[in-house]
C-alpha cells in the first residue's frame, strides 16, 4: 500500500480510538499519554509574544517543572477545543553546512542577505478582505513589480549582499526550505543563519516535479531521495531542477546560542519536537495545538501537544503544520521523511472566570 494511503488508514484508526469527537481538551485522543510538562517551557517562552492574557502566561510559568499532572490540569482548565480538521504534517530541522566567509575554492554557493530593494506589503492594511495576505516585490517606475525569481537572483539579478559561501548548492537549497541553519567555517567557528525575507514567489516543491516526471516513485519522495537524485543528476540538471522553484529565501545572522533552536516567526527559539510552523491566518502564533499523526520512522502513533511558533512559505491551510525536529542527523532523518496525514486541534484560551 502506498505510504500516504497507509497513513490515511492509520489516521482513521487513531481517531477511531475516540468513540465520539472530542469536545473538551481532556477527551483528545492520546491526551493522557503525552508528557505535557515537556511542552510547558515552549508554551511559556512564546506566551508573552502571542497576545494571550498575561495572567494565563504567569500561571503557566508557575507550574512545577516536570509535573505532568499539573500541566495536564492547567491545559484542561484554561483552554477549550477548536477542531482544525484533517490535513498534513511535514517536518523540518536545522541543517548544518560547511562554509566560508570569503570567496574560496570549494565554496561555490552564496547565502544572500535581505536586499535593500525588496518591499514586503501587508495587503490587509489596504483592504479588510485581504487580511492575512502578503506580497513582496520591488519598485520599478513607481510601481510594485514582482521580485526576480530564483534563476534571476542566482544569475546576479538582485542587490542582495552575500553573507557566506557554502560548499553544496543542494544543501543550500534545502537550507532555504528549512529557513535557518548553522554554517561551520574552516576555523571551526559557527555562524547561525536565520530567515530574513522571501522574494514573494510561490514555492514549487521539486519532489512533486520529480514524481510527476517518473523520476522518483511518488510514495518514496523525501528529502533523502531528492538529494540522492540531485547528486546523480550532475550540476547542470540539478541546478535546472532547483531553478524550477522560483521561491528564494534571504538570510540574516542570528545570535541564538548553540544549545537553542533557531528563532521562529514568533520571535522565540524553537523547541525540538514541541514547536511547529503553521498558517498564521488559520492558527494564531503562540497557540497550543494537539497533533494526531504517525511517527515518520517508527510508524507508531504521534499524539503530542506542540506550539504554533513559526510559519513557512509552503504551510498553507487550517490543518497544515510543519513539526520542528531539532538539529543533527537524527533530526534530519525524521524531518526529511515526515509527510503524514494528521488531524489538528487548536487549544483556545477560555475567558478568565
Amino acid at each position: 500500500m502506498p505510504r500516504f494511503a497507509w497513513g490515511l488508514a492509520a489516521l482513521a484508526a487513531l481517531l477511531a480510538a475516540c468513540s465520539t469527537p472530542p469536545r473538551r481538551v481532556a477527551e483528545l485522543p492520546g491526551w493522557g499519554e503525552d508528557r505535557l510538562a515537556d511542552a510547558v517551557p515552549a508554551f511559556v517562552a512564546g506566551c508573552g509574544r502571542s497576545g494571550l492574557p498575561a495572567p494565563l502566561c504567569a500561571e503557566a510559568a508557575a507550574l512545577p517543572a516536570g509535573d505532568d499532572a499539573a500541566a495536564r490540569a492547567f491545559f484542561e482548565r484554561r483552554f477549550t477545543l477548536r477542531d482544525a480538521g484533517e490535513g498534513l504534517v511535514t517536518g523540518y530541522y536545522e541543517p548544518e553546512l560547511r562554509g566560508s566567509a570569503t570567496p574560496a575554492a570549494g565554496y561555490p554557493a552564496p547565502l544572500r542577505g535581505r536586499p535593500a530593494d525588496l518591499v514586503e506589503v501587508d495587503l490587509g492594511r489596504f483592504a479588510t478582505d485581504l487580511k492575512g495576505r502578503r506580497v513582496a516585490g520591488r519598485v520599478e517606475d513607481g510601481r510594485l513589480a514582482p521580485y526576480p525569481d530564483r534563476a534571476a537572483i542566482e544569475a546576479g539579478g538582485s542587490s542582495a549582499p552575500i553573507l557566506l559561501w557554502v560548499d553544496d548548492p543542494a544543501a543550500k537549497f534545502f537550507l532555504q526550505i528549512q529557513g535557518s541553519g548553522r554554517v561551520v567555517l574552516p576555523d571551526g567557528s559557527v555562524r547561525r543563519m536565520g530567515y530574513a525575507a522571501q522574494n514573494g514567489r510561490a514555492y514549487v516543491p521539486i519532489g512533486r516535479l520529480l514524481a510527476d516526471r517518473g523520476e522518483i516513485p511518488r510514495e518514496q519522495v523525501s528529502m533523502q531521495t531528492i538529494l540522492a537524485w540531485l547528486d546523480r543528476a550532475g550540476p547542470d540538471r540539478a541546478r535546472a531542477l532547483m531553478e524550477e522553484n522560483p521561491s528564494y529565501v534571504f538570510f540574516r545572522d542570528t545570535a541564538a546560542r548553540a544549545e537553542q533552536g533557531p528563532s521562529g516567526s514568533l520571535g522565540v527559539p524553537l523547541t525540538p519536537g514541541r514547536s511547529a510552523a503553521v498558517d498564521r491566518t488559520e492558527i494564531p502564533l503562540g497557540r497550543p495545538v494537539w497533533m494526531v499523526a504517525r511517527h515518520p520512522l517508527t510508524g507508531e502513533p504521534l499524539r503530542r501537544l506542540v506550539m504554533a511558533q513559526d510559519t513557512g512559505g509552503a504551510i498553507k491551510g487550517a490543518a497544515r503544520a510543519d513539526l520542528f525536529w531539532g538539529w543533527g542527523e537524527a533530526a534530519a532523518e525524521a524531518a526529511g521523511r515526515m509527510k503524514e496525514p494528521a488531524r489538528l486541534y487548536v487549544l483556545e484560551p477560555l475567558p478568565a472566570s
